[in-house]
């Protein structure tokens, strides 16, 4: 452990000798006396009975003692930084934590991207994060467990802002028998197969997901992934956000149904405050970086199209 009697400046100086290549160019950074800096390093080596440099002809070189304390006092000053930033963050009246849910067809890679742009702003900040499918959502805002939301609909009593629109695709492996008729498709072709669907993981506040459901046979699942893999074996269709599955269709993995009407579906997706009054400063910064994330993102996707 570091020596606790030595202040954090001691340490700062003694990493600016090492980085800006001496005591001259030391001081400058660290806006001090030459004089102190060196007080500085040697009251290091006088508190831990150590050399921190040593000579080598003209030059001082740093000793492996001095090497070691180096990368240590370098990790202690980043947290020390760190710590500044989150109480002046908590100063600003940001919140210790952020509690989010949100449906699991928003794109996953999107909201981590989101997510990495909040932390960088808030290092201190606990992220909540609820993966949510249908009333999860819902439930979620109900019972106050979450600060903001994205959902498939706005549920009674809150308001909301449209998001995103997404795309749904019906699609099934290749060697499925449904693309063995090599025709387009009705749905009475379709109730003759397994169809894939998600659970609802509300627990009381249950909603219709207003997707077809007209098949005899269905597997229910509760993860996406699941859903995906058991499609990409053969061993079901179903209607997948066409980001959800852009890889398995490159790949070959998954084929698109060749469906009469009705092998696109929208969905759209609103971003809803459980607190629309009084939002925490964390939930309207995080809203902030979801609207404006995916307004780059959708630029982006029509300039490519």
């Amino acid at each position: 452990m570091l020596n606790p009697k030595i202040t954090l400046e001691q340490w700062r100086a003694f990493i600016a000798v090492i980085e800006s290549g001496g005591y001259a160019q030391a001081a400058e950074t660290v806006f001090k006396t030459q004089s102190s800096v060196s007080y500085a390093v040697q009251k290091i080596e006088q508190l831990l009975d150590l050399r921190l440099f040593e000579k080598q002809g003209r030059r001082s070189v740093l000793t492996p003692a001095g090497h070691a304390l180096y990368l240590r006092a370098k990790n202690l000053l980043e947290r020390a930084d760190a710590l500044e930033q989150g109480a002046a963050s908590l100063r600003e009246n940001w919140d210790p934590e952020l509690r989010l849910a949100v449906d699991i067809i928003f794109p996953t890679w999107a909201l981590l991207h989101s997510l990495n742009r909040f932390s960088t702003e808030r290092p201190l900040t606990r992220v909540q994060l609820y993966e949510t499918v249908l009333g999860g959502t819902d439930e979620a805002l109900y019972e106050r467990a979450v600060d903001l939301a994205v959902s498939t609909a706005i549920p009674q009593g809150f308001s909301g802002d449209p998001l995103i629109r997404l795309r749904f695709i019906a699609a099934a492996h290749p060697n499925h028998p449904l693309h063995q008729l090599d025709r387009p498709l009705t749905l009475d072709d379709l109730r003759e197969h397994r169809h894939l669907v998600i659970r609802d993981n509300a627990i009381k506040h249950t909603r219709e997901s207003g997707a077809w459901m007209g098949a005899e046979q269905r597997w229910t699942v509760s993860q996406k992934a699941t859903q995906i893999a058991a499609a990409c074996r053969g061993m079901g269709f179903a209607w997948f956000p066409e980001h959800a599955i852009a890889t398995e269709l490159k790949e070959g993995s998954l084929k698109p149904l060749p469906m009469r009407e009705g092998a696109e579906r929208f969905g759209q997706l609103y971003l809803i405050f459980a607190d629309p009054d009084f939002p925490s400063q964390s939930a309207v910064r995080m809203a902030e970086i979801l609207r404006e994330d995916l307004e780059l993102l959708c630029k982006e996707a029509a300039r490519e199209a």
